[in-house]
C-alpha cells in the first residue's frame, strides 16, 4: 500500500512508520516540526519513505500528497502531557479541529476521485475519560458522559468526523484508540510549560519518563502526582504500531473501532516502585510523597481488548519491565545530553 502519515515526526509515528516500511508499504510522512523542532529519524533515508515538511492544515498540500495513496493515517495533532490540557485548553481543541477538517476534506476528495480507500483515525483512550464501566469496551464512548477535558472531547470529535464522512461521502474509516504509549523518542515539546515535581522539572508530564527522570536525578523521597492509586495500562509503542498496521491491512477493520492496549493494569505507585527498583536495584528503600494531582488525572483507565484480539489477532505482549529496560537508558542519555 501507499500510505500518507500525518504528524510523522510524532511519538507513536516514530514506531508506526518503520513498522509500515518493514511490512513492505510505501510511506509519505508529513510534519511541520512544530512540537519538538527539527529531528532526524533512522528511517529518513529508507527508499520507500518520503518525508515532506509542511502544515497538516494545508488542504492543497494534503490533496497533492494523498493523490495516489491507498490510506491516510490522520495522526497529526497538538498533543502533550497532562499539563498541556490545562495550559492549552482552547488551543488544543481549536488547532486539532482545523487539522482534522483539512485532512478529511482532502481525504474525501481523494476518495471521490477513486483513489483513497480508507482513512485511519488515531483517537485516544481519553474518549473514555468519564467512563464508568471497566474494562471499558468499544462503544462505551457513546453511552458514557462526555469527556471533561477539551483534549478528550476533541478526540471524541475526531471519531465523529470519521462517522460523518462515511455517512455523507462513504469514505471508509478505521478508528484506533492507543492506551498509554510507552517508548523512546518523545522529547520536551517546544511549547511545554515548566512544571516542577519536588526539586525536578517534569520532562514530559507523562508518568513513565517523568518518574524515571526523577529517580535518575536522585529524588528521594520520590514525588508522585496524586495518591498513586490511579490505574493505567502501559502499552509499548512497538506493540501499538503493530496493532495499527494490522488494522490497516485488515478488511475486517473497515468502519470499525478498536482499543489498542495491553490488558495488564498497573497503579502509578506500583509503576514508581518498578522504576525505582530498575534504577536503584532491590536493596535501596523506596520512599515517596504525594503531590496534588492535575484536574484531568483520570483515576481508572482499563480497556476491554477482546475485539482487537478476535478481529485483528492483536495482543500487546511487551511487559512493563521490558519497556523500562529500553526507556530508562534512553532517558538517562537524553538527560546527560540536556535534551529533556
Amino acid at each position: 500500500m501507499r500510505i500518507l502519515v500525518t504528524g510523522a515526526a510524532g511519538f507513536i509515528n516514530g514506531y508506526l512508520v518503520p513498522e509500515l516500511l518493514g511490512a513492505g508499504h510505501e510511506v509519505i510522512g508529513l510534519d511541520d516540526f512544530s512540537k519538538y523542532g527539527p529531528a532526524r529519524r533512522s528511517y529518513d533515508d529508507h527508499p520507500a519513505y518520503t518525508f515532506v515538511e509542511g502544515d497538516a492544515k494545508d488542504v492543497a498540500l494534503l490533496r497533492e500528497l494523498i493523490r495516489g495513496c491507498d490510506q491516510v493515517v490522520a495522526a497529526a495533532a497538538m498533543i502533550g502531557g497532562i499539563s498541556y490540557f490545562h495550559q492549552f485548553a482552547y488551543d488544543l481543541i481549536a488547532e486539532n479541529e482545523r487539522i482534522l477538517a483539512a485532512t478529511f476534506d482532502a481525504a474525501i476528495d481523494a476518495h471521490l476521485d477513486g483513489s483513497l480507500r480508507r482513512i485511519v483515525v488515531l483517537s485516544s483512550s481519553m474518549v473514555y475519560e468519564s467512563a464508568t464501566v471497566f474494562p471499558t469496551p468499544e462503544g462505551a464512548q457513546l453511552s458514557s458522559p462526555p469527556p471533561v477535558s477539551t483534549y478528550g472531547f476533541q478526540k471524541l470529535a475526531s471519531e465523529y468526523f470519521a462517522r460523518g464522512a462515511w455517512e455523507q461521502y462513504r469514505l471508509p474509516y478505521t478508528i484506533l484508540r492507543p492506551f498509554n504509549c510507552v517508548g523512546i523518542g518523545e522529547r520536551r515539546a517546544v511549547r511545554d510549560s515548566t512544571v516542577m515535581s519536588g526539586n525536578v522539572k517534569l520532562a514530559l508530564s507523562h508518568v513513565v519518563p517523568d518518574l524515571a527522570l526523577k529517580v535518575l536525578r536522585g529524588q528521594d523521597p520520590l514525588h508522585i502526582l496524586g495518591d498513586g492509586t490511579q490505574v493505567r495500562c502501559y502499552t509499548y509503542g512497538g506493540d501499538l504500531a503493530r496493532g495499527i498496521r494490522l488494522a490497516m491491512e485488515s478488511e475486517a477493520a473497515v468502519n470499525e473501532d478498536f482499543n489498542l492496549s495491553t490488558p495488564v493494569s498497573t497503579t502509578v505507585l506500583d509503576l514508581a516502585r518498578l522504576i525505582w527498583r530498575t534504577i536503584h536495584g532491590p536493596d535501596r528503600r523506596f520512599s515517596w510523597v504525594s503531590d496534588p494531582p492535575f484536574d484531568h488525572d483520570v483515576q481508572h483507565r482499563v480497556p476491554d481488548v477482546r475485539k482487537a484480539r478476535e478481529i485483528l489477532g492483536f495482543t500487546a505482549d511487551t511487559t512493563l519491565a521490558e519497556m523500562l529496560d529500553e526507556v530508562v537508558p534512553w532517558i538517562r542519555a537524553e538527560d546527560a545530553a540536556g535534551a529533556i
